[in-house]
């Protein structure tokens, strides 16, 4: 997110010495992207963030494919993963590309005896059922019911959750996450059009700060793997620091809905953005009000992207015997549209309650394992007409 943040205590002049008060130096930190060229904030420590005391066991995590080149429209039915007491081991991936991992979660309790940190990917936490607190070495973020909850990659984090019933859907992606390019001025200002604006962000507003030295185990991601790393010094020891690279929380209840007198297509939910996919809200909205409008959205083909759609909540008015936690994947290539009846009962309803989360993927989706698990096998079939 393009929005200078800051918290603590940090220098005048970045580069510069900056002392405790017993006269030594803090050790500052770079916490960059893209090399030099992308987001960036610089971190003070009370210790310095490299005292790695051992490495011990490594261990994939990465998605078995079931379906590799598939065409077939599927629903898969999320709460039928099933609740973990482990947050790591509840992370389930079902749908899978070279550029991005969807994944459902349904972790029990708190991350206490350990750190994680993903350097495959940045990571997209929606919050279907839960709250608590996100904790990070950039400060910490409360969490609810709708949240969006953005993860640079890189960045070191537990969960604590208030409750033992969660559920998570979870987009990783390997490249940076940013709000779209279009609702931006040139100085990175959200526009006037754009359906949500920076007051929406919530920014990290409390910072932890360790001084313990002991044994801290980190759980790192890289290339599919977890690798276990004993460090030093505990992890959230920074006192301060400034930038643009930092985790923070969007509403799906504060995404303000674009609506016209037709239909109006998909990229007017849009929210976030990468090179690879995009990520939309379809939020409670008035239908179109043109007199003779069509408010069920039109048959349409994705010839160049994958369409999920997770369903949150409330009445899915285009599709029949949808439930919350459910996934469709309708394939690149496979027009679809309303199911059998959808378009009539549209017609001269005011408005919607649903409540979805839609990601579009530039590649290919595979199906996993564990995504097969959830499916009915009889999803592409629901558009034929029955007596």
């Amino acid at each position: 997110m393009p929005l200078y943040h800051t918290l603590g205590k940090i220098p005048h002049k970045r580069h510069t010495q900056f002392r405790k008060p017993d006269g030594s130096l803090y050790s500052e930190q770079l916490f960059g992207t893209i090399g030099f060229d992308g987001m960036y904030s610089n971190m003070y420590h009370e210790h310095r963030p490299t005292m790695v005391k051992e490495i011990k066991r490594q261990y994939s995590v990465a998605p078995k494919i079931a379906v590799k080149n598939n065409i077939q429209s599927y629903r898969l039915k999320g709460f039928q993963v099933k609740p973990e007491d482990d947050y790591l081991d509840s992370r389930k991936a079902v749908l899978t590309n070279s550029d991005c991992t969807i994944i459902l979660a349904a972790p029990r309790h708190s991350i206490k005896d350990y750190f994680y940190k993903n350097t495959d990917a940045d990571e997209l936490l929606f919050v279907h059922k839960g709250t608590g607190k996100l904790r990070t070495q950039l400060g910490n973020l409360d969490f609810k019911y709708g949240d969006y909850i953005v993860i640079p990659r890189g960045m070191i984090y537990q969960i604590d959750f208030d409750t033992e019933d969660n559920r998570l859907f979870i987009v990783e992606s390997r490249s940076p996450i940013y709000t779209p390019k279009r609702y931006r001025n040139h100085f990175g200002q959200l526009l006037e059009h754009s359906p949500f604006c920076e007051r929406d962000i919530r920014r990290p507003y409390e910072l932890e700060t360790h001084k313990e030295l002991g044994d801290f185990l980190l759980k790192v991601k890289k290339k599919d793997e977890i690798i276990e790393m004993v460090y030093a010094a505990h992890p959230f020891d920074v006192v301060g620091y400034d930038g643009y690279n930092y985790p923070y929380a969007f509403s799906i209840h504060d995404f303000e809905p674009i609506t016209g007198r037709i239909h109006q297509p998909p990229p007017v939910h849009q929210t976030f953005e990468t090179n690879a996919f995009v990520v939309c809200s379809f939020c409670p909205r008035l239908y179109d009000y043109h007199p003779e409008s069509i408010p069920a959205p039109y048959n349409h083909s994705n010839i160049d992207s994958d369409e999920v759609l997770y369903y949150v909540d409330g009445d899915f008015m285009s599709r029949n015997d949808i439930e919350e936690g459910h996934i469709s994947l309708h394939p690149a290539g496979i027009p679809h549209g309303p199911h059998p009846g959808a378009v009539e009962r549209s017609i001269g309803k005011k408005g919607s309650d649903e409540l979805a989360v839609m990601v579009d993927t530039f590649k290919p989706l595979m199906v996993t394992e564990e995504g097969l698990k959830l499916t009915d096998g009889s999803y592409h079939k629901s558009w034929l007409d029955h007596d």
